[in-house]
């Protein structure tokens, strides 16, 4: 005799089997409901039922006997419980519903959308996140949001029209073949604008506050592709007036100097879609794009004159100004960059290309006048091909870029001698105090080539707040948590000097100099006109007097080699140019990064 027992407190349902019935291994004798849940009681064998002891409608405490069996065989029992009734492969009908919701939301469901972003040389959000993430990794959030308008839209009319409320995001793998899943998962925002035009709405603000927290809680970079036309007006659902109480913009202002933020703009991007975008560590935009904080609707709103999209902050000049770190040509190359510069902030890399040491022997030319591109020791010193020059049309007197050092990322400053004569001026002391932000901020050792005669002077250069911008390198130096290595190529003068040195030569992990490094106080020629007028003025304008200046000079220039300066101590060592990167690596591999304190920022400009 087999006894069936209650395994809870419970109320019986339904008696499948009545007494004297005969069963199978695994047939559903009794149905019992307990917190609103019903729980099927099985045959753990086959044979008879031979009794009863509670009613439909009573209540059996746990353990309590239900029902007595007597097992026997029965033709067409294997002794194992019945195979499911429906097919694995087989969907059921609320499942149904969710794929034909999903594929709502997917580009094949809107077709002619999808043409005519094609048609204008763009690709859909699905395209480019599709493209950015490694294949198969991307878990979408919020898929099934729509436009938040069904007082004035019908349902079917909002999941066709505005999938996704406008806006696809998730979390993905980028790099994934370099870094292991914990350093290469990323969260990807992508605004879609072939959904009213890529806008801000009510629930696309929802599911970006939603994948920011999720980015802050776990440290995940972010990836911003920011096209759109900034707020959406059209939205009624939500009893709200001016809809400026939203945490989105602090919240994702919030992540600045805690995980690397990219921003990617193609075609337009306005208002609150540009104030996301300037709010990015990096902008990585394409030539075609367009770039304001405002729109062509909004400039004319404001009385200020009736514009094509076309003539607001053009790519080319945004480029110019500093907004746009990269410029690209196309959506395809934009996604490039953003994996290269993403990659910079996952970690090192076990393989890698080493230049030819020898090359950089020949940089600088033996001519001390003669101009040189600088950017020939960044290739020099780096990894073969790693070099990614960051806001290259802006701040010309000082290059900004990424690189790689027998695999672990550095970030790279060098004078340019062909602007100024290497001169510091406002804009490329903002670009590097704030390259020295962002190199601090996520932990990037810092290597400074330097060749410069000093801040830029005068009285034009001072209309431009001179004192205030290139103070900024002081000041961001003066924070750094990071390793900093710095190299005096030729010129290495003054204020200007010491900046680019992160505040004086002893500032510096290491601070050594090629053989043709020169130094002084001031430009050498500065300083025998100042030092030594009074005897040159007591010989009459001409030759002697030039002659008398020329071995002045010279005299100066022989007191401000680079040897003396080792030998005094004022550097740590004159090298062959050919060493620069063993002397790097040797000092990459004992200098250490201190850890953050607080939250470091990175200035928007």
């Amino acid at each position: 005799m087999t006894e069936l027992r209650s395994p809870l407190q419970a109320q019986v349902v339904q008696w499948l089997v009545a007494p004297g019935a005969t069963v199978r291994t695994g047939d559903v004798l009794v149905i019992l409901e307990a917190m609103k849940m019903e729980h099927e009681l099985r045959s753990p064998g086959a044979g008879r039922v031979r009794e009863r002891f509670f009613e439909e409608g009573e209540t059996v405490g746990e353990r309590d006997l239900l029902a007595t069996l007597e097992l026997a065989a029965v033709e067409g029992d294997n002794g194992s419980k019945p195979a499911a009734q429906v097919a694995a492969s087989a969907i059921r009908p609320d499942l149904q519903r969710v794929l034909d919701r999903h594929a709502l939301t997917q580009d094949a469901a809107r077709p002619q959308a999808i043409a005519r972003r094609h048609a204008l040389g763009l690709r859909s959000a699905r395209e480019n996140i599709a493209d950015l993430c490694d294949a198969g990794s991307f878990s979408e959030y919020g898929t099934l949001a729509v436009a938040a308008q069904r007082s004035r839209r019908s349902e079917d009319d909002l999941q066709r029209n505005t999938p996704a409320d406008g806006m696809v995001t998730g979390v993905g793998s980028i790099n994934g073949e370099l870094f292991p899943p914990e350093r290469s998962r990323a969260v990807v925002l992508a605004y879609d604008a072939t959904v009213l035009a890529g806008t801000q709405g009510f629930r696309n603000h929802q599911k970006t506050d939603r994948m920011l927290g999720v980015a802050l809680k776990n440290r995940l970079p972010v990836v911003l592709f920011a096209e759109g036309g900034g707020g959406r007006p059209g939205d009624t659902d939500m009893p709200i007036v001016a809809g400026l109480h939203v945490p989105t913009f602090a919240s994702f202002a919030r992540l600045n100097g805690q995980v690397p933020v990219i921003g990617i703009a193609a075609g337009r991007c306005f208002a609150g879609n540009a104030a996301l975008l300037g709010c990015c560590d990096v902008i990585i935009a394409t030539r075609d794009s367009n770039i304001g904080m405002g729109g062509p609707a909004m400039v004319e709103g404001g009385g200020l004159g009736v514009f094509q999209p076309e003539q607001i902050g053009p790519a080319g000049v945004q480029h110019g100004n500093g907004v746009i770190d990269v410029l690209v040509q196309d959506e395809a190359e934009a996604v490039a960059a953003a994996r290269r510069y993403l990659a910079f902030f996952q970690g090192e890399v076990p393989f890698f290309e080493p230049p030819d040491p020898l090359a950089l022997r020949n940089v600088v030319p033996e001519n001390r006048l003669r101009v040189y591109d600088s950017r020939a020791a960044l290739e020099g010193i780096v990894d073969a091909g790693s070099l990614l020059h960051l806001r290259s049309g802006f701040g010309l007197g000082i290059h900004t870029a990424l690189g790689r050092i027998e695999g672990r990322p550095v970030g790279l400053l060098a004078n340019n001698p062909l602007h100024l004569g290497g001169a510091i001026d406002a804009d490329a002391a903002d670009k590097a105090a704030r390259f020295m932000q962002l190199c601090n901020a996520h932990g990037l050792p810092i290597v400074s080539l330097v060749d410069t005669p000093g801040f830029m002077v005068g009285p034009a250069i001072e209309e431009q707040a001179q004192v205030r911008h290139v103070s900024r390198m002081f000041i961001a130096a003066a924070h750094l948590r990071v390793p900093f290595f710095s190299v005096v190529l030729r010129k290495g003068y003054g204020l200007g000097a010491m900046a680019m040195a992160a505040g004086g030569f002893h500032e510096p992990d290491a601070m050594v100099a090629w053989p043709s490094g020169e130094f002084g106080g001031m430009g050498l020629e500065g300083a025998v006109r100042l030092g030594y007028r009074r005897e040159l003025e007591a010989l009459p304008e001409g030759p002697q007097r030039e002659a008398l200046f020329e071995q002045l000079v010279a005299k100066q220039y022989a007191a401000g080699q680079a040897t003396n300066m080792a030998a005094t101590l004022e550097i740590d060592a004159v090298i062959d140019p050919a060493e620069t990167r063993d002397w790097l690596v040797r000092g990459l591999s004992a200098a250490r990064v201190a850890p953050a304190v607080g939250a470091p920022a990175i200035d928007a400009w």
